[in-house]
């Protein structure tokens, strides 16, 4: 199964990409407002969300107060104040700034079964609207490394254990300085919870991504690279920057 090229754009720089990621779902926002009362959005926290959350958060066009806010994935074992928490990421680059209806952020204060079951219920209570998301070096989603990413998997959120590859990306994207500071456990919400969601909208960006996203328009879909199952959604759109999408 290949992707459809009108559910693809490449463009020349990440900026670029993020931009025009943010102005679609700015669009679906208001569209699907248009026929519901809220929007139930799911955001990715990684320094290749940057362009598309600070054009949301100062789009004019997003009425905050219908919106419904959850991240996918956060880190075990940071201090609270950690800026490498992705609550705190998220908090920084878009809860701080808009008000939204209600926001539930996975809390790594909580002890793991509590917010499992916590998060659990808050996914369950209705539809995914939108996930925001990215890939991977290892074609993770979310936090759903080779080793334990499931495609049938029966839980919504799960606690696990982060590959090297995984944990290494984190150092090269420079928010850690070395490996042994990147956690070696997370929270995430599993593949079928993002498959779930009725619109996806993933941005990649940077040389090193480009194996991962070749693998995930073109290989095998298979565990071996997650991302590639996102080629089955009947509504992801990529937004790749060229250095992503040249791959050899």
């Amino acid at each position: 199964m290949d992707v459809n090229e009108k559910m693809m754009a490449v463009f020349e720089t990440k900026e670029a990409a993020g931009l025009a990621a943010g102005k679609a779902i700015e669009m679906q926002i208001t569209d699907l407002l248009k026929v519901q009362e809220e929007v139930r959005i799911i955001f990715a926290a990684a320094p290749s969300q940057n362009e598309t959350l600070d054009y949301l958060v100062n789009s004019t066009k997003i009425p905050w107060e219908k919106i419904i806010a959850f991240n996918m994935d956060e880190y075990i074992g940071l201090s609270d104040d950690a800026e490498q928490l992705f609550s705190n990421y998220l908090m920084g680059r878009i809860f701080n700034k808009v008000k939204v209806k209600k926001l539930h952020l996975i809390d790594p204060k909580n002890s793991v079964d509590n917010e499992i079951k916590r998060m659990t219920n808050l996914i369950h209570n209705a539809v995914i609207d939108i996930i925001i998301l990215g890939i991977g070096q290892n074609g993770h989603i979310a936090f759903n490394d080779p080793p334990v990413a499931d495609f049938e998997d029966s839980a919504v959120i799960k606690q696990v254990e982060l590959d090297q590859v995984c944990r290494q990306q984190q150092v090269n994207d420079k928010c850690f300085l070395t490996i042994d500071e990147v956690p070696s456990q997370a929270l995430t919400l599993t593949i079928p919870t993002i498959m779930s969601g009725k619109h996806l909208f993933c941005i990649v960006s940077g040389q090193h991504k480009a194996e991962a996203v070749y693998q995930t328009l073109h290989g095998e879909i298979s565990i071996n690279w997650p991302s590639t199952i996102l080629r089955t959604h009947p509504d992801c759109k990529f937004y790749f920057d060229k250095n992503a999408y040249n791959y050899g």
